[in-house]
């Protein structure tokens, strides 16, 4: 399961740093950054991400001062780690409910002990199997394990079902590709699709086949995540040529 996080950093440098060095990390994925606490407050509530990283140098007691203010708005805060050049803002940091706080540049050491104690002590919940498509008062509960595949509409999204229904629901494809379980890959700038179906990888044709019928393109741009989802299907296979 995936570490979602956000990053609130008006220096570009760290931040850069800081974005390089979470590569490394399969299961942590950004939800957005911000370059301001207003702007980091506005990020934290639309997209609630599980981590949030904050640069206490620039804007600090402001930043510190929206952490104060989520406990309005949020059950249960994000993991918060803190980084900044010394550790003048580190007994505020400890106050606040920080999980750790880094003394800058970042450290590529710091960060593995970090991440490794967050996924000890703060394990990642099992993503619900079930998501609500709202429209008005009209609310519908939808078992992920029955999509075959999510189709992008103008601004809207068309979703297939197993049983041959489709269902159609004004959100991007870009909302459902970041809280569906991992088995939804994106292929293609207008197919997501549930890898549980996938009977066929075809390169030459760039196309994966769900089932016995549905034949959804694929394009350069996801090729990275067709060849991740070949591998994982090929080692749950036994191989033979033909």
């Amino acid at each position: 399961m995936n570490y979602t996080f956000s990053v609130i950093d008006s220096d570009a440098t760290s931040n850069l740093q800081l974005q390089t060095h979470l590569q490394d990390y399969g299961d942590f994925q950004c939800a957005d950054m911000a370059h301001n606490p207003i702007d980091g407050l506005n990020k934290i509530l639309k997209h609630v991400p599980d981590v949030v990283f904050v640069h206490l140098n620039n804007f600090a007691w402001d930043n510190l001062n929206m952490i104060s203010e989520l406990h309005q708005f949020m059950p249960k805060l994000p993991t918060l780690i803190g980084y900044s050049k010394s550790k003048e803002y580190a007994y505020e940091a400890i106050k606040y409910g920080f999980f750790d706080y880094w003394l800058l540049p970042h450290n590529e050491y710091d960060i593995r002990k970090t991440i490794l104690r967050l996924r000890k002590y703060i394990p990642k919940e099992n993503i619900p199997t079930t998501i609500c498509l709202k429209s008005y008062r009209d609310y519908h509960y939808v078992n992920t394990g029955d999509i075959l595949y999510l189709k992008a509409h103008s601004n809207a999204t068309d979703i297939f079902m197993q049983d041959g229904s489709t269902i159609s629901t004004y959100r991007t494809l870009k909302s459902f590709e970041e809280q569906l379980p991992e088995n939804f890959i994106r292929i293609h700038q207008s197919y997501i699709l549930n890898s549980h179906y996938v009977s066929r990888i075809n390169y030459g044709k760039s196309t994966c086949t769900l089932g016995d019928e549905n034949q959804l393109p694929f394009s350069k741009t996801y090729k990275q995540k067709v060849d991740a989802l070949k591998q994982i299907l090929s080692k749950s296979s036994i191989r033979t040529s033909f």
